[in-house]
């Protein structure tokens, strides 16, 4: 099959035959990513009376029940729902499926080294990703290039794939003026390989998340200009053999009527034909 699309005035074919998956495996019964104290995703067979969804058990077939928190477990796709009351559905917020989006690799430096702001203060130990690197890394990006955001962090090692970010050092995030600079680039859809664009134990202040979503600090209520169209993707791993710039997304996400659920971001790499 042949796909052609045409991003900012170029067409590029699009190589459905290399697609680059994004999404880190969510391994019920080994190693898994998780975040914030959650217990680990699990499964076990379903039950009901008789039944048992277990071939292993003498069950006519295999039938999983599932427990996870789709914030904390894996790769996953949010909304301002996270943050505001009622309920902003993924499928409501992602109406397309197929995105340009443009891939950028970055180095967090450590806060101290920089003049940019966040709420709460900075610690001295954080290491954070400023305006100033991601003006850098996305200045030969046009707007239209941009409507998706994937950005990899280095180190890049594959330990972010089962990585429990309760343990060891905090996992880097944005200063707000790096947030304050995406929002105004136009970035709606933000896919990043920490497991929060905010500190973690932030205070409950969520800063970033405000910001990117156009939501008074300390507000749960969406304003005239809040962002509901919107989401951020979180504890993606984008391999060292991806090379940064331009691809067609493709992000899956179930219809979960949910502020939150377990994503597939697929990145296609594209080639220029005119």
């Amino acid at each position: 099959m042949n796909l052609t699309v045409v991003i900012s005035g170029k067409s590029y074919g699009v190589d459905l035959s290399r697609p680059c998956d994004l999404a880190i495996p969510l391994d019920f019964a080994g190693p898994q990513p998780r975040f914030f104290g959650a217990p680990d995703a699990a499964s076990k067979p379903f039950q009901n009376n008789d039944f048992i969804g277990a071939t292993s058990r003498s069950g006519s077939c295999n039938v999983s029940e599932i427990h996870m928190v789709p914030h904390c477990n894996g790769t996953h796709t949010e909304t301002v729902g996270h943050i505001v009351e009622g309920a902003i559905p993924v499928t409501e917020a992602l109406t397309q499926s197929l995105l340009p989006a443009t891939l950028i690799t970055v180095t967090p430096v450590p806060a101290g080294e920089t003049g940019e702001s966040y709420q709460p203060v900075p610690r001295d130990s954080d290491f954070v990703i400023t305006e100033t690197l991601l003006s850098a890394a996305m200045s030969g990006a046009s707007d239209g290039e941009i409507g998706a955001l994937v950005i990899r962090t280095r180190p890049n090692d594959g330990s972010k794939r089962a990585r429990d970010y309760g343990d060891g050092p905090a996992p880097p995030y944005f200063t707000a003026d790096a947030m304050g600079y995406l929002s105004a680039r136009g970035v709606t859809h933000l896919l990043v390989d920490m497991p929060s664009i905010d500190r973690m134990n932030d205070g409950g202040y969520l800063t970033n998340h405000h910001i990117f979503w156009n939501v008074s600090a300390g507000s749960h209520e969406l304003a005239q200009g809040s962002r509901t169209d919107r989401t951020v993707t979180e504890m993606v791993f984008v391999d060292d053999s991806i090379t940064d710039g331009l691809y067609l997304l493709n992000l899956q996400i179930p219809a979960f009527v949910s502020d939150a659920a377990p994503s597939r971001p697929v990145l296609y790499p594209l080639v220029e034909t005119g």
